[in-house]
C-alpha cells in the first residue's frame, strides 16, 4: 500500500513539473528574428552606345604666351553606398569632386567628410532614362511624367536631402535632359539655389547647355566617361584622352565610378597626371553663357 502511494506521488511530481514548464514558456516572451536588410546599391549608369563628347572650339594660341597646364576635373559619382572607398579616393593627394546619390545610406556622413577636406560636393540628381521602367534610376528620381509642381517638390527635396550641395550633375537622364520644358524648371530651381551643373551627357540629345545658357546658370559638360569598362587598360587609355581634350581646350571634365580598379589606376597615374594638368574642383570648370 506504501509502495502504490509512493508511485502516485512520484507521477503527481512529474506532472506538476511538466505543467510548470509549459507555464513558463507561454509566458516567456518570444524573440522576433529581425533579418538585417542588405543594402541595395543602384545601378550606377546607363552609358551610350558611343560616347561622343560635346563640340568645343580649340582656342587658338596667343603668340608669345608659354602655354599653361590646362585644368582637369574629376568627378567621382554614385558616392554615398560605400564609406570605405570614398576615404580612400579622399586620401589620394589629389582634388577629386565627389557627386552623391539622394537618399543613400551614407549621405550626410560622406558630405561631412568631403566637404571637410574643401573638395566640391555636388548632388548626383537622378533623372529619367530612355530605358524606364526597365531601368529604374533609383530614389528621388525625376520623371517625364510628373507635373510642374511635382517635379519642383521633388527636386527640392532631393536638394534638401543632405548639406553642402554646390553644384548638381544628372545621374542617367537620357530621357529628361531631351524635355525642354521640364529642365527649364530644374534649372530655375537650381538658379534660385546659385548651384551649378554638370551635363553627364548621357545622350546626344541633351538640351542641358541651352536650358543652362537661357537661364544663366554655370554650366559645363562631361567630356569622358573613364571606367565604363572596368579594365586597367581602358582607364589609363581613357586618362590619356582627357589630358589630350584638356590640352586642346585649356580644361576637360572626367566621370568615374567608386570601383576598386577606378581608385587603383588613379593612384598609379597621379604622379604623371599632375604633370600634365591641374586637378581642380568641378566649380572650377563651370561658367556662365558659354
Amino acid at each position: 500500500m506504501a509502495i502504490a502511494g509512493l508511485g502516485v506521488l512520484i507521477i503527481l511530481v512529474i506532472i506538476a513539473g511538466v505543467l510548470a514548464r509549459h507555464l513558463l514558456l507561454q509566458k516567456r516572451p518570444i524573440k522576433k528574428v529581425v533579418k538585417s536588410r542588405a543594402i541595395k546599391i543602384p545601378r550606377f549608369e546607363v552609358y551610350p552606345e558611343k560616347e561622343v563628347p560635346p563640340h568645343k572650339p580649340i582656342p587658338k594660341p596667343v603668340p608669345g604666351i608659354p602655354k599653361k597646364l590646362p585644368k582637369i576635373a574629376i568627378i567621382i559619382d554614385d558616392i554615398g553606398y560605400d564609406k570605405e572607398i570614398v576615404k580612400k579616393f579622399i586620401g589620394l593627394d589629389a582634388v577629386f569632386t565627389f557627386s552623391i546619390l539622394p537618399y543613400s545610406p551614407f549621405q550626410k556622413s560622406i558630405a561631412r567628410s568631403i566637404h571637410s577636406k574643401g573638395f566640391d560636393v555636388m548632388l548626383h540628381l537622378p533623372m529619367e532614362p530612355n530605358e524606364y521602367p526597365m531601368v529604374n534610376p533609383g530614389p528621388g528620381a525625376l520623371l517625364t511624367s510628373m507635373s510642374p509642381d511635382q517635379l519642383i517638390n521633388q527636386l527640392d527635396k532631393d536638394l534638401d536631402s543632405f548639406p553642402f550641395i554646390q553644384g548638381v550633375n544628372n545621374h542617367m537622364g537620357s530621357k529628361m535632359t531631351a524635355v525642354s520644358t521640364q529642365l527649364y524648371q530644374i534649372f530655375s530651381v537650381l538658379k534660385k539655389r546659385k548651384l551649378f551643373f554638370i551635363d553627364s551627357r548621357t545622350t546626344t540629345e541633351t538640351l542641358c547647355k541651352p536650358s543652362a545658357l537661357l537661364l544663366q546658370v554655370p554650366f559645363a559638360q562631361k567630356d569622358v566617361f573613364l571606367d565604363h569598362v572596368q579594365e586597367p587598360d581602358f582607364i589609363r587609355k581613357q586618362i590619356r584622352r582627357l589630358i589630350h581634350i584638356a590640352n586642346s581646350h585649356g580644361e576637360a571634365i572626367g566621370i568615374a565610378h567608386p570601383h576598386e580598379v577606378t581608385y587603383d589606376v588613379l593612384r598609379e597615374v597621379l604622379p604623371e597626371l599632375k604633370k600634365k594638368a591641374i586637378l581642380v574642383n568641378a566649380s572650377d570648370v563651370v561658367h556662365i553663357g558659354s
